[in-house]
Formats: C-alpha cells, structure tokens, sequence
C-alpha cells in the first residue's frame, strides 16, 4: 500500500477527515512523501470518529452496505460501515488460511461460525468471509450457530459426517469450552480452529489440539489478529506458529526479541493492503475500509519486524523453521492497550468494574481500589479475576465476594454489550479475591495505583 495515495485519496473524499485536517492547518498538497506522512498526526476514536458525524467519516460522504457495531467503556456503541468490496479483501486473509494451512482447496470443509452473531462484527463479517471463499471455487459449507454451545454440540453430529474436516471459528476461551464441554467424539471429525480476539499460549494450544484430536498445530489452528475499526489486519501462518511455539520455550529468547518475556500474538500482514507503524511500543495502522482510517492509533500494544530481519534473528540463535511461508512482514501483539483486559473476545473496561464498586450495596466496604485480569489455571480454562480492596476494619468475608461479585456482574452486563453477548452465562460471573488495606502485593500504600494486570 502507498500510504501517501492513501492519504491524497482520503483527504480529497473524505469530509471528516478534510476538516480534521483543517484544525491541524494541514494542507493536504503539502504531504508528498512518506516522511512527510509520518509527521501527520494520529487519528483515533477521540479525537476523530467520535467527532465527526457518521457519514462524513464515510468516502464521498456515503455510509457502506452494512455496519458493525462495537461497544466502548459505557456501553456507548461506535459504528463500523462496510461494503462488500472490504469483505472480499479480507477474505483473502480467510483463505491464506483456509488453503495453506487447513488444504481446503482439496477437502469438502464444514466451517461452524461460533462468534457471536448479531450487530458485533465477529459472527456476521466471519460468515461474509467464508462465504466469500465458497465464491471463489472451495468445497465449503457454512453453518452459523454463534457463541450457542448447545446448537453447536447439535448440528456438528449430524453435519461432520459428510464432510472431510470441521473448523471452528471463534474466541479461544469459548472453543475451549464447547470441546471440553460437548460430549462429542471430536477425533473423527479433523477439527481445525480459528481464532480471534484474545492472546493465548502455546500450552493452551497444545492442550486444546490433544483434547480435538488435531495432530499438527502449525497446520491445524490460526490466529487472527482484528479490529471492529477495520477487519481483519493479519493472522496467523504456519511460520508464524512455529516461531511463536520456538519462543514460547524460550524466554530470554523472547525478551530479547519483543522486548518483553511473554508472548505476543505473532501474525503475518500484507504491507500491499495494510501500513504499519510503531508509535512507543503500540501500534498505528492506515487502511482503506468503510470509514477509511490514516495513523489511526488503536493502543494495542505490540510492533513489527520484517521478514528478513525475523528469520536472521533465529538463524543466530540456531534455528531454522521447518515450514515455508509467505515472505512478509511480522507484527506481535500483546493486548489491546494497558487499561483493558480481552475475556472471550469482550473487551472488559476498568470503568465496568468501578460503576460496579460504587452501587450502594457494596460501596460502604470498599476502596474503590481494584486489579482486573484474566487468570488461567492448570486446565488452561481463563477467567475473570477481580482483586478489591476492603475499607477499613472490613474483614474478607465470603458473604462479602458474593456481593461485590453480584455488584459488578450487573454492571458489567448493563454497560458492557459485548461482554454480554461474548461470555458464556456461566463464564460471566466475575472471580472475587479480597484484600485488606493496603495489601502489598496488590494495593501498595503510596504506589501509583494500575487497575489492570497482564
């Protein structure tokens, strides 16, 4: 992509975008090369789209086929238009998967959707892409139950058996969960999974592969990494996973590579579709979608690595990967920014858990003080884990978790749509660990106080 034309092209048709240029004293004439373009400021939900009414975000003023919806901190939607023409460039990313890793090309596939369906961008746009490939000439037959355990674990016995293999589309926490949970003889169906939304690990790979029977998880799964804002922007190959499998063994190699010993979702993108930028540690993107977006700054934490630069790094510390793949450049993602955290797809906001916090049934026995995260145990099942902070004189109690608990979980589901459609009822309500004043390991006196933990 000419990040350059992109820009010439949005600043000419798009009406929001002219005048965000305006209040900046921009003249659009001025940008002419790319170091030009990198001095352009950033765009983001704030301080753009938010701003500008809905179809003067649009090209020519016009609002696309259809529109996503994704949820922000109160509950307050934001609109994604799309058109059918950025379905079909993102269903080339559906089908690097679906042909070179999982031979769809030569196997009659069942592809289940099990992303939630409605107005929020996974289920619909996931189908769109799908049937997208059937189109384009591959044996493959969708079926749409979304995130329904219970119609999931009944159509796939009585569909799995006239085709050669089974994906399943969706978060990883929910896949999980209906393998783990479906009762169902998962070996003889050839499952292969696609995954979005949530950074998982190798382990949790490896387990989920041995419980569905799949034997090659460089070939059998893929991550997709996305936004609501703009679609699919790169995912998962089969390099990529063998990569990620050789430093998730190896720590240090990992720290010295990304900078950090966890391990990010690692995904491969087409720079011909997509331009990346590293901006402290987090990412930028311009893309031409249905609200066409220049440096748009989305806070996911991460960064980028060419090709070349990649697979010299691993050749000096001994390792050659086994298995080929498309020469482009890498991206590594490690959340989505430092004040959310990602539970089955759903981003879940400090600001849910605080409303929840200041009900009157529960503000008298606590700080307002607490840490968010996603903790996972030994059988690699995440959950939502919320450490608060007890007024003083007020002892943990049991009586007083499930209050807090009951607190935040109807917040969470009156504020948050996404969690509400997201999380599996019996997946919603929130872990609660209590903690006296001024616990050191959590709420530390005279420590800037982090409301999320990784």
């Amino acid at each position: 992509m000419d990040p350059v034309e992109l820009f010439q092209r949005t600043a000419a048709t798009v009406p929001a975008y002219r005048a965000f240029l305006a209040a900046h004293a921009i003249d659009p004439a001025q940008v002419t090369t790319l170091r030009d373009f990198s001095r352009l400021p950033m765009t983001t939900k704030d301080t753009y789209t938010r701003r500008h009414p809905l179809p003067d975000l649009c090209r020519d003023g016009t609002i696309g086929d259809m529109i996503a919806v994704s949820s922000g901190s109160t509950g307050t939607p934001s609109f994604w238009p799309r058109s059918a023409e950025d379905e079909r460039v993102i269903a080339d990313r559906f089908e690097e998967v679906f042909r070179d890793a999982f031979d769809a090309r030569r196997r009659r596939t069942l592809a289940v959707v099990c992303f939630a369906l409605g107005t929020w961008v996974g289920g619909l746009f996931t189908l769109s892409c799908v049937r997208h490939l059937a189109e384009r000439g591959y044996p493959i037959t969708a079926v749409a139950p979304g995130a329904d355990k219970r119609e999931i674990v009944r159509v796939i016995p009585e569909l799995a058996p006239h085709f050669d293999q089974v994906v399943l589309l969706g978060y990883p926490p929910f896949l999980k969960d209906v393998i783990d949970t479906g009762g169902l003889p998962w070996h003889e169906y050839r499952i292969k999974l696609v995954t979005a939304g949530e950074v998982f690990s190798e382990e949790w790979r490896s387990l989920v592969a041995e419980r569905a029977g799949m034997t090659d998880p460089l070939r059998d799964t893929a991550s997709l990494y996305g936004t609501a804002d703009a679609g699919v922007l790169g995912n998962e190959t089969p390099l990529s996973i063998e990569i990620r499998r050789f430093l998730a063994a190896r720590p240090d190699t990992a720290r010295e590579l990304f900078g950090e010993s966890r391990l990010p979702t690692l995904v491969q993108y087409d720079p011909e579709v997509r331009f990346f930028e590293e901006h402290e540690g987090t990412l930028l993107f311009s893309g031409d979608n249905g609200i066409p977006l220049v440096r748009y700054h989305i806070a996911d934490e991460g960064g980028l690595l060419p090709y070349d630069r990649m697979l010299g790094f691993l050749a000096g510390r001994g390792f050659t990967p086994s298995v080929p793949g498309p020469e482009r450049p890498f991206a590594y993602v490690f959340g989505r920014g430092h004040f959310t955290v990602s539970y089955y797809g759903a981003n879940v906001y400090p600001e849910n858990i605080s409303v929840g916090l200041e009900q009157p049934e529960v503000c008298g026995m606590v700080t307002g003080k607490f840490v968010l995260e996603v903790v996972e145990d030994a059988e690699r099942d995440r959950r939502l884990t919320v450490t608060v902070e007890l007024a003083q004189g007020v002892p943990p109690a049991e009586e007083t978790a499930r209050a807090v608990g009951e607190a935040i979980l109807g917040q969470l589901l009156r504020l948050n749509s996404e969690f509400a459609a997201y999380v599996p009822a019996d997946r919603q309500p929130p872990f609660i660990r209590l903690r006296e004043t001024g616990d050191p390991d959590y709420f530390p006196p005279g420590s800037k106080h982090r409301y999320t933990r990784a």
